[in-house]
């Protein structure tokens, strides 16, 4: 059950400020202790906005990250970052990100970074709200990485990262992480072509040893580019597979699909929490505390409060602060109203 009913919640990243989006330009005029500064003051923002919001759960908005996923190639051993991407101009989409060339066997000796991230956020999180982290999971982790004849395909490369992730998840919880979203958006946006079996079976075996230790979740999106979708954006082929998945809470998109397949959502709480996406990340409407009122009665017709969380439909990071924090303002106004009904 979740800790709270209709809790509300975030799924990681966060916009970055202005004067971070223009230091990130020119990182090589800034010392050591800059940056530590630099990341530090950039968690108190995100912190702070989600915090005026009134979240029950917060991040640390993903703020010394590049992006969901791409800073994590930069502690792996055994690749070339210099990843041109094939389509540099144009209207923009998931083809103008570079991958990575694989020299040789994939390591990670540093970790991958999280935990730091992890200790950042909970150094300067007020008293109050959940904090919690989020890792991506190894099959979205290979996508950007380019097979060679030692890992000859992309289910080769997963089970290469796997391990990786899992000590990373581990370290996680050693530190005291206390909620953790193991995020694989690759598996909803290319599962409806996949065996969807195996893809369960990676999952669980990426979090086996952190099941029980914390509370767990996981996101399955469609992609969220520069505010583009990337994949087939249905459900319909993963589950009730996915129903399988070793977490406590599964989130969907919902909001920017027009709540289509909402009933999916019955499915998912007959065995988990469930976090629907009302909040449309990719939209520059502002949602009122009316549409969310209205979008979470729609939701209750098929999962009871004490199983339903309530979030945007993915992180805000491709979304603009000032709009980023109307639409957080508006999640908790309106879910306060319902519960309040």
């Amino acid at each position: 059950m979740q800790p709270r009913p209709l809790r509300t919640t975030v799924i990681g990243s966060y916009p970055m400020p202005c004067w971070l989006e223009c230091a990130t330009t020119q990182l090589d005029r800034f010392g050591a202790a800059d940056l530590t500064e630099l990341r530090e003051d950039a968690v108190v923002v995100a912190v702070h906005d989600q915090c005026a919001a009134g979240l029950d759960v917060i991040t640390d908005g993903e703020q010394s990250r590049f992006d969901f996923n791409l800073s994590f190639y930069g502690y792996l051993d055994g690749i070339c970052l210099e990843a041109t991407p094939p389509r540099r101009f144009g209207p923009p989409a998931h083809d103008q990100r570079g991958r990575h060339a694989v020299l040789s066997e994939l390591e990670a000796p540093r970790g991958l970074g999280a935990v730091d991230e992890f200790r950042r956020l909970r150094k300067v999180a007020p008293v109050g709200p959940v904090v919690k982290a989020s890792v991506p999971g190894p099959y979205t982790l290979s996508g950007r990485l380019i097979p060679n004849q030692q890992y000859p395909d992309r289910y080769a490369l997963t089970e290469a990262l796997l391990p990786i992730v899992r000590r990373e998840l581990e370290h996680l919880v050693d530190a005291g992480c206390e909620e953790l979203a193991v995020d694989e958006p690759s598996m909803s946006c290319y599962g409806a072509t996949e065996d969807v079996a195996r893809l369960v079976d990676i999952f669980n075996r990426t979090v086996e040893t952190v099941t029980g230790r914390c509370r767990l979740s996981t996101h399955l999106c469609f992609g969220n580019y520069k505010g583009h979708p990337v994949g087939r954006r249905s459900y319909a082929a993963l589950f009730p597979e996915f129903t399988q998945l070793a977490v406590d809470e599964i989130h969907v998109e919902m909001a920017n699909r027009e709540f289509a397949e909402l009933e999916i959502v019955e499915t998912i709480a007959r065995d988990k929490d469930v976090a629907v996406g009302i909040i449309d990340v990719k939209s520059y409407y502002i949602e009122t505390p009316e549409d969310v009122v209205e979008r979470t009665r729609r939701c209750l017709q098929y999962v009871p409060a004490e199983k339903l969380a309530l979030a945007p439909d993915c992180g805000l990071g491709q979304t603009a602060r000032w709009a980023a924090r109307k639409k957080l303002a508006s999640l908790v106004e309106g879910v306060q109203r319902v519960r309040d009904s």
